[in-house]
């Protein structure tokens, strides 16, 4: 936008020369321009109803909507689900089996028996059988609280990459919202002065026919006129553009649109940049997760280490077996696959002897804990440039909105006192070109400024991870 400034500025102070009244210090919003009427024969076009909303309702449908918040919340209830199941598997390791089958007639004893050895006869009977068996985890030396610390710390990751991925969208709904203003106080202000163009300009062609004007500034004037037009269709491509992107963003489709107002400072004062760089240390999503990632490899070490060591579990098991075709066997030495009842308790010593593996497995997981401790490191240096880039940012652009507010006024004051020595006669018509021109130029600069601060604070929130930082007006 910056680009088009001086040719808006020259037609603006041009046209300006013509008013006896002073211009408005912020131009407010561009007035809908009615549509031609359509012919008879024509249809009747659609009316497409929108609906105004403000930065704070755009930002909550972008949470409610926007996919990847969706996907980022879909990971954390993977991670939930993973943390219940290492808080309840190791104490749910139980089986039971059932079955039903067909047992022939077989009578006698391990010592005698009239039957042969065939299975299938034409006598034959239902038999069952049902069974549970499993076992309680006493001792393990540390492998379930680990599991579950590793858990825990996993779902850390998930919670903060959720907000991670909110406060992203926060940052480009806040770009594209702002943008839109911007767009729209450009237009209002190309608007205002094509008007005043159109208004001075058959007046200079008028003074051409009778001679007394000068030809050469009026087809200056054309040309400036055709040109406003072109920068006024860039504006309104750029509206369009940061007006998709926040209907994207928004999920809420073509009827979304933004109020029509002037584009405004944040409200949050710019405060000293230690007090960010703690906040970043507290609230940044990425450095959260690096921290919660050291507590998950450092559970994952401790789990690895626990598994040198034995398990000491409390076993039990039942089962019941009746085929009511083959005979009971009553000698509790003989081993009887068909009718019984048996029952076991008992501690048991589960232990995997696989040392040297295992050793290896340590060294890796001690290997990937320094990694992540090294990530952090990185983390916390890097949010750091992010949070100092983003203030002087921000600072730079306050000082700039502060010099052309004051620029403003004093381009003002010049452009009143211009227009009222006309009136008076102490002033010629040409006189009023030159503090129109820089009250143009310092309302546009101003314009810029404030879309720069503002966009910075929300940058400067984005790096901290601070969300007060941009209020949401």
């Amino acid at each position: 936008m910056r680009a088009e400034t001086p040719v808006l500025l020259l037609v603006a102070a041009m046209a300006t020369a013509s008013l006896a009244s002073s211009e408005p210090e912020s131009p407010g919003p561009t007035e809908p321009i009615a549509a031609p009427v359509q012919p008879s024969s024509a249809p009747t076009p659609v009316v497409e109803i929108r609906r105004r909303y403000t930065l704070k309702e755009c930002l909550a449908f972008a949470e409610k909507n926007y996919p990847r918040i969706h996907e980022a919340a879909a990971q954390l209830s993977r991670m939930r689900g993973q943390l219940w199941e290492a808080r309840t598997a190791p104490f749910s390791a139980f089986s039971a089996n059932a079955g039903l089958v067909l047992a022939p007639t077989l009578q006698g004893t391990s010592l005698y028996s009239p039957n042969t050895d065939a299975t299938i006869t034409s006598s034959m009977a239902l038999a069952w059988r049902i069974g549970v068996e499993g076992a309680v985890p006493l001792w393990t030396f540390g492998k379930i609280t680990s599991g579950i610390d590793a858990a825990i710390a996993q779902t850390k990751i998930g919670e903060q990459g959720v907000r991670k991925a909110r406060n992203e969208v926060r940052l480009s709904v806040r770009q594209a919202y702002y943008g839109v203003l911007l767009a729209r106080d450009a237009l209002s202000l190309l608007d205002e002065a094509l008007s005043r163009v159109d208004k001075y300009l058959p007046r200079a062609e008028e003074k051409v026919r009778s001679g007394e004007g000068d030809d050469i500034q009026l087809l200056k004037l054309k040309i400036h006129r055709a040109e406003l037009g072109a920068r006024r269709s860039e504006a309104q491509k750029q509206e369009h553009i940061a007006l998709a992107n926040l209907r994207f963003l928004t999920g809420m489709g073509p009827g979304l649109d933004v109020p029509d107002e002037p584009l405004r400072k944040v409200r949050h004062p710019l405060g000293s940049v230690t007090q960010y760089l703690a906040a970043a240390r507290l609230f940044r999503p990425e450095i959260n997760m690096a921290r919660a990632g050291i507590l998950a490899r450092r559970a994952q070490l401790e789990l690895e280490r626990a598994r040198f060591y034995p398990d000491i579990v409390f076993a039990a098991s039942a089962s019941r077996s009746y085929a009511p075709e083959i005979d009971n066997q009553l000698n509790p030495f003989v081993y009887d696959e068909a009718n019984y009842v048996r029952y076991g308790l008992g501690l048991v010593m589960k232990w995997s002897l696989d040392f040297l593996p295992r050793a290896a497995r340590v060294a890796q997981a001690e290997a990937q804990l320094e990694e992540i401790r090294a990530t952090e490191q990185f983390a916390l240096g890097g949010v750091g440039v992010e949070v100092e880039t983003a203030f002087a940012d921000a600072e730079d652009a306050g000082k700039r909105l502060e010099a052309y507010s004051d620029a403003v006024r004093y381009a003002r004051q010049w452009l009143v006192k211009i227009q009222q020595g006309i009136d008076v006669g102490t002033y010629d018509d040409e006189d009023i070109v030159d503090p129109a021109k820089e009250y143009a130029l310092r309302r546009f600069s101003q314009m810029s400024a404030t879309l720069d601060y503002n966009v910075a604070m929300a940058k400067l929130a984005l790096a901290t991870g601070w969300d007060a930082v941009a209020p949401e007006e």
